[in-house]
């Protein structure tokens, strides 16, 4: 392995065979009369980046960690939909549910009504029941006297 390499040329092998020539161009100056500063038109040639072993080793790396927490966030994403599908479902079913329940409640509120009338008129009965036996016993104990 070598412990230097060149990034440029080991992504396109093509590169060194088409790169400019390292010449300068410069623009003629203009006259000195004028208040702006001389300017130089430079072309740059291609700069080769040199990576080491280690700097590649580390991006590497980095790279590696990122992949593997893109992946575990992927995961986490996907369990995350699967419970939201599912609490999405449990709430359909109970509205459902609920609705049922609601029909079933407006079904027996006339038949709640009926019995608790029916409780009333047999309270005011037993009340009077009550009222005439206690009238009864009170003749009797006058008889005996």
């Amino acid at each position: 392995m070598m412990s230097e390499s060149l990034w440029a040329a080991e992504t396109n092998p093509g590169l060194e065979e088409h790169a400019e020539p390292e010449s300068v161009e410069r623009a003629e100056p203009r006259d000195k009369d004028e208040s702006q500063p001389e300017q130089h038109e430079e072309v740059a040639p291609p700069v080769a980046l040199a990576v080491s072993e280690d700097d590649f080793s580390a991006l590497e790396e980095r790279v590696l960690r990122a992949v593997a927490m893109l992946k575990h966030e992927r995961q986490a994403r996907a369990a995350a939909e699967v419970r939201i599908a599912q609490a999405e479902e449990h709430a359909t079913r109970a509205e459902e549910e609920l609705g049922a329940l609601q029909t079933q409640l407006n079904q027996q509120t006339p038949l709640v009504e009926q019995l608790q009338n029916e409780i009333s008129s047999l309270r005011a009965e037993r009340d009077t029941v009550r009222h005439r036996v206690e009238r009864l016993l009170g003749q009797l104990d006058s008889l005996e006297i």
